[in-house]
C-alpha cells in the first residue's frame, strides 16, 4: 500500500517539474510597454485607429515599433505624445477631424415623392429604395449613424429628418462614415480658425434633375469652380467637390452658389472663440 503511494507521488512529482519545464521553455512573455500604451489609451474602443480596440492598437504599435500613419482619433495628439515616449520615438501631429454630412436636403426643400413604411433602418431601407423624394442620393435619416456614435455627437433633426453632427463632442472616430449605406458622411479637418467649407451634396444627376428632387442640390454649373482662385474645386459627374488641402477658406465659392449647396459650418475664428451654430448638417455643442 505505502509503495503504491511512494510511487504514484514520485509520479506526481516527476509530471510537475516537467510540466514546469515545459511551461518555461515555451513562455511567452508579452512587451510591457503593451500595457503601458494601453493605460494611457481612451478605452472606448471605437475601431477609429483601424484596429479591434484600444488592446489591438497597443499590440499593433509595439510589434511594427513604428508610430507611422498611426493616430488615435479619440486621444488625438495628446495621446500619440504619450504613446511615443512610451516608445521613445516621436509622434507626427494630425489635425483632428470632424464627420460632416453631404447632404442639405431637408424636408422643406427636398418634396416627397414616396412614402416608407419598413424597418427604419438606413441599410435595410437603402437595400429597398432610393428614399422618399427624387433624390435617391441623400440622407434617409433613419439614424444608423446616431446608433453607432459612442461620443453622443449626433441626432436626427426632427424638423429637417437629416443628420446634424455636435461638432465640439465629434472624435473623428469614422464609425458613423462606414455605417452610412448611403457614403454620405465624410471627414473633414477640424480646423476652426480657418473655417471649413464643402459642398453639401452628393447627388451625381444633371442640373435640372437634381435641381427638381433638391431645391440645395449641386446643379454642376461650375461658378463655384471659376470662382475658386486656388484649383481647389473639382468638377466630376455633375458634382462639385472641394479638395481640403488646396481649400483656403477664402469662402468665395459660397455666394456664387444658386443653390446653396456650399456651406461652412464654422465662420473663420480663432481657436476656442465663438461658438459652431446648427449649419449644413454641423454644430457646436
Amino acid at each position: 500500500m505505502y509503495t503504491a503511494i511512494i510511487i504514484l507521488g514520485s509520479i506526481g512529482a516527476l509530471s510537475a517539474v516537467i510540466l514546469f519545464a515545459v511551461s518555461k521553455k515555451f513562455e511567452v512573455r508579452e512587451d510591457d510597454r503593451i500595457y503601458r500604451i494601453i493605460r494611457v489609451l481612451p478605452g472606448t474602443n471605437c475601431g477609429g485607429c483601424g484596429s479591434p480596440g484600444c488592446s489591438g492598437f497597443a499590440q499593433t504599435i509595439v510589434k511594427n515599433e513604428s508610430l507611422d500613419n498611426q493616430s488615435c482619433p479619440v486621444g488625438g495628439n495628446e495621446t500619440m505624445e504619450k504613446i511615443a515616449s512610451i516608445m521613445g520615438k516621436s509622434a507626427e501631429l494630425i489635425a483632428p477631424e470632424v464627420a460632416v454630412l453631404l447632404c442639405n436636403g431637408a424636408c422643406d426643400v427636398r418634396p416627397q415623392t414616396q412614402v416608407y413604411d419598413g424597418v427604419k433602418n438606413c441599410r435595410i431601407a437603402a437595400s429597398r429604395f432610393g428614399g422618399e423624394s427624387g433624390c435617391s442620393y441623400g440622407c434617409l435619416g433613419f439614424g444608423d449613424c446616431v446608433e453607432v456614435c459612442q461620443f453622443d455627437a449626433m441626432f436626427i433633426n426632427p424638423e429637417t429628418k437629416l443628420v446634424e453632427i455636435v461638432y465640439d463632442k465629434c472624435t473623428g472616430c469614422k464609425a458613423c462614415v462606414e455605417v452610412c449605406p448611403k457614403d454620405i458622411l465624410e471627414m473633414r479637418k477640424k480646423v476652426p480658425d480657418a473655417g471649413m467649407i464643402y459642398v453639401a451634396c452628393a447627388n451625381r444627376d444633371r442640373g435640372n434633375i437634381a435641381l427638381k428632387a433638391c431645391a440645395h442640390a449641386c446643379i454642376g454649373c461650375n461658378k463655384c469652380v471659376k470662382a475658386c482662385n486656388f484649383d481647389a474645386i473639382v468638377m466630376e459627374n455633375f458634382l462639385a467637390y472641394i479638395e481640403e488641402d488646396k481649400c483656403t477658406s477664402c469662402g468665395d465659392c459660397i455666394p456664387v452658389c444658386p443653390t446653396k449647396a456650399i456651406l461652412s459650418p464654422s465662420p473663420a475664428l480663432p481657436e476656442g472663440e465663438g461658438e459652431f451654430p446648427s449649419f449644413g448638417g454641423v454644430r457646436g455643442g
